[in-house]
Protein backbone atom coordinates (compact mmCIF):
# COMPACT_ATOMS: atom_id res chain seq x y z
CA UNK A 1 0.00 0.00 0.00
CA UNK A 2 2.57 2.20 0.70
CA UNK A 3 3.49 1.52 -3.07
CA UNK A 4 0.78 2.84 -4.26
CA UNK A 5 0.56 6.36 -2.05
CA UNK A 6 4.41 6.73 -3.03
CA UNK A 7 3.55 6.75 -6.41
CA UNK A 8 0.27 8.70 -6.20
CA UNK A 9 2.44 11.40 -4.04
CA UNK A 10 4.99 11.47 -6.91
CA UNK A 11 1.83 12.58 -9.34
CA UNK A 12 0.45 14.66 -7.43
CA UNK A 13 3.37 16.80 -6.82
CA UNK A 14 4.01 16.85 -9.97
CA UNK A 15 0.58 18.50 -10.74
CA UNK A 16 0.79 20.82 -8.01
CA UNK A 17 -2.56 18.62 -6.84
CA UNK A 18 -1.33 17.38 -3.64
CA UNK A 19 -2.85 20.00 -1.33
CA UNK A 20 -6.23 18.95 -0.60
CA UNK A 21 -6.40 16.14 -2.37
CA UNK A 22 -8.11 12.97 -1.06
CA UNK A 23 -8.37 9.72 -1.37
CA UNK A 24 -11.91 8.24 -3.06
CA UNK A 25 -10.78 4.57 -2.90
CA UNK A 26 -7.85 3.14 -0.22
CA UNK A 27 -6.75 -0.20 -0.12
CA UNK A 28 -4.11 -2.43 -0.11
CA UNK A 29 -4.60 -3.03 -3.64
CA UNK A 30 -5.68 -0.30 -5.40
CA UNK A 31 -5.57 4.03 -4.80
CA UNK A 32 -7.94 6.90 -6.38
CA UNK A 33 -7.39 9.95 -5.35
CA UNK A 34 -8.86 13.23 -6.52
CA UNK A 35 -7.14 16.52 -6.38
CA UNK A 36 -6.90 19.83 -8.53
CA UNK A 37 -3.71 21.25 -9.93
CA UNK A 38 -2.52 25.09 -8.64
CA UNK A 39 -0.57 24.71 -12.29
CA UNK A 40 -2.18 27.30 -14.36
CA UNK A 41 -2.56 25.08 -17.65
CA UNK A 42 -4.18 25.63 -20.75
CA UNK A 43 -6.20 23.13 -21.53
CA UNK A 44 -4.29 22.60 -24.89
CA UNK A 45 -1.37 21.56 -22.90
CA UNK A 46 -3.16 19.37 -20.57
CA UNK A 47 -1.99 16.43 -22.76
CA UNK A 48 1.85 18.23 -22.79
CA UNK A 49 1.50 18.11 -19.06
CA UNK A 50 0.36 13.72 -19.13
CA UNK A 51 3.44 13.26 -21.06
CA UNK A 52 5.78 15.59 -19.01
CA UNK A 53 4.21 13.49 -16.34
CA UNK A 54 4.78 10.08 -17.63
CA UNK A 55 8.59 11.28 -18.20
CA UNK A 56 9.34 12.43 -15.26
CA UNK A 57 7.86 8.97 -13.26
CA UNK A 58 9.78 7.19 -15.70
CA UNK A 59 6.65 5.50 -16.48
CA UNK A 60 5.55 3.45 -19.94
CA UNK A 61 2.35 4.49 -21.65
CA UNK A 62 -0.34 2.10 -22.89
CA UNK A 63 -2.57 2.29 -26.28
CA UNK A 64 -6.01 3.23 -24.68
CA UNK A 65 -7.21 0.73 -27.42
CA UNK A 66 -4.77 -2.06 -26.88
CA UNK A 67 -5.22 -5.54 -25.26
CA UNK A 68 -2.61 -4.49 -23.04
CA UNK A 69 -5.13 -1.86 -21.76
CA UNK A 70 -8.12 -3.63 -21.85
CA UNK A 71 -6.33 -6.34 -19.16
CA UNK A 72 -5.12 -3.48 -16.99
CA UNK A 73 -8.42 -1.80 -16.72
CA UNK A 74 -10.30 -5.29 -16.10
CA UNK A 75 -7.76 -5.88 -13.14
CA UNK A 76 -8.61 -2.22 -12.02
CA UNK A 77 -12.79 -3.04 -12.16
CA UNK A 78 -12.20 -5.92 -10.17
CA UNK A 79 -10.13 -4.68 -7.48
CA UNK A 80 -12.97 -1.55 -7.35
CA UNK A 81 -15.31 -4.14 -7.27
CA UNK A 82 -13.55 -6.23 -4.42
CA UNK A 83 -13.71 -3.34 -2.27
CA UNK A 84 -17.38 -1.81 -3.44
CA UNK A 85 -20.73 -2.97 -4.21
CA UNK A 86 -21.49 -2.07 -7.89
CA UNK A 87 -24.35 -3.22 -9.40
CA UNK A 88 -23.48 -2.76 -12.91
CA UNK A 89 -21.54 -5.04 -15.59
CA UNK A 90 -17.97 -4.14 -16.33
CA UNK A 91 -18.11 -1.84 -19.40
CA UNK A 92 -14.35 -2.08 -21.64
CA UNK A 93 -15.47 1.48 -23.16
CA UNK A 94 -15.56 3.18 -19.26
CA UNK A 95 -12.45 5.08 -20.13
CA UNK A 96 -14.16 6.57 -23.26
CA UNK A 97 -17.60 6.58 -21.45
CA UNK A 98 -16.08 9.15 -19.13
CA UNK A 99 -13.85 11.19 -21.14
CA UNK A 100 -17.41 11.62 -23.16
CA UNK A 101 -19.20 12.22 -19.70
CA UNK A 102 -17.50 14.71 -18.71
CA UNK A 103 -17.06 16.39 -22.26
CA UNK A 104 -20.70 16.71 -22.31
CA UNK A 105 -20.37 18.85 -18.62
CA UNK A 106 -18.54 21.26 -20.61
CA UNK A 107 -14.83 20.12 -19.83
CA UNK A 108 -12.00 19.62 -22.06
CA UNK A 109 -10.30 16.18 -21.23
CA UNK A 110 -7.14 14.36 -21.44
CA UNK A 111 -5.95 10.90 -20.09
CA UNK A 112 -3.67 8.44 -19.78
CA UNK A 113 -3.08 4.99 -19.23
CA UNK A 114 0.51 3.79 -17.77
CA UNK A 115 2.86 1.08 -16.29
CA UNK A 116 5.64 1.58 -13.69
CA UNK A 117 7.40 -1.18 -11.81
CA UNK A 118 4.04 -3.24 -10.20
CA UNK A 119 1.86 -0.97 -10.93
CA UNK A 120 -0.53 0.53 -13.48
CA UNK A 121 -2.33 3.72 -13.65
CA UNK A 122 -5.05 5.77 -15.41
CA UNK A 123 -5.12 9.62 -14.86
CA UNK A 124 -7.29 12.12 -16.14
CA UNK A 125 -7.11 15.91 -16.19
CA UNK A 126 -10.53 18.07 -17.15
CA UNK A 127 -10.67 21.78 -16.85
CA UNK A 128 -14.15 24.03 -17.50
CA UNK A 129 -14.29 24.83 -21.11
CA UNK A 130 -15.39 28.45 -19.55
CA UNK A 131 -11.54 28.86 -18.83
CA UNK A 132 -12.47 29.68 -14.98
CA UNK A 133 -11.26 27.39 -12.39
CA UNK A 134 -8.88 24.90 -11.44
CA UNK A 135 -7.81 21.62 -13.28
CA UNK A 136 -9.16 18.69 -11.87
CA UNK A 137 -7.22 15.27 -11.63
CA UNK A 138 -7.81 11.75 -10.68
CA UNK A 139 -5.54 9.11 -10.45
CA UNK A 140 -6.24 5.51 -10.34
CA UNK A 141 -3.26 3.13 -9.28
CA UNK A 142 -3.43 -0.41 -9.06
CA UNK A 143 -1.05 -3.07 -7.87
CA UNK A 144 -0.27 -5.59 -10.57
CA UNK A 145 1.63 -7.39 -8.78
CA UNK A 146 4.23 -8.29 -11.40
Amino acid sequence: MIKLHKIAGNMMAHLEAFDGSRAALDSSKILIVRGRSRKKMDPKMMANELDGLISSIDAQEIDMFSEEAAILVGLMDEQIRSEVDINTETDVGGIQTLKESLESMNFFVEYKLGYLKNAGFFIVLYKDKSGIGPCFTEIVISDTGD
